[in-house]
C-alpha cells in the first residue's frame, strides 16, 4: 500500500498494533488487501471509482461488518496516497440524499452500517 508520507504510515503501523483482537484485524487485514488490489487495477490503467465496490467485495473474505468496512474507508483516507479520493467516492456511492455531498465538503465518511427506515 502507497502511503501519503511517512507520517500516515506510522499512523496505520499504531493502528494495526492497537487493533489486534480478532475484530479489529479484520478491518485492518481487509483495508489493506483492499487497497491493494485497488492500486494493482489503477497502475493498469482502472480509475478507483470505478473499481472500489467491485474490488471490495473481491477481497472481503472475511465477511465485514458494514461498520468494518467503513472503518477501513476512514482509515484508508486518512493514511493512503488514493484515501482522499476513496472517502469522497464512498460518501457519494452511499448516500440516500445528499448527505455524501455534506460529508465531502465537511471532510467526514459516512457510516454504510445505519439504516433508512421509511414509514
Amino acid at each position: 500500500m502507497k502511503f501519503k508520507n511517512k507520517e500516515a504510515e506510522k499512523l496505520w503501523l499504531e493502528g494495526v498494533q492497537n487493533n489486534q483482537d480478532s475484530y479489529g484485524k479484520a478491518g485492518y487485514d481487509f483495508a489493506l488487501s483492499w487497497a491493494n488490489a485497488m492500486e494493482e487495477r489503477m497502475e493498469a490503467g482502472a480509475e478507483l471509482m470505478d473499481i472500489a465496490k467491485e474490488l471490495s467485495h473481491e477481497v472481503n473474505t472475511d465477511g465485514i461488518t458494514g461498520f468494518l468496512y467503513g472503518c477501513a474507508v476512514g482509515v484508508l483516507s486518512d493514511v493512503w496516497k488514493f484515501g482522499e479520493t476513496l472517502r469522497q467516492w464512498h460518501n457519494l456511492d452511499i448516500q440516500i440524499g445528499n448527505e455524501g455531498e455534506k460529508a465531502n465538503e465537511s471532510g467526514g465518511v459516512l457510516n454504510p452500517a445505519l439504516m433508512n427506515i421509511n414509514v
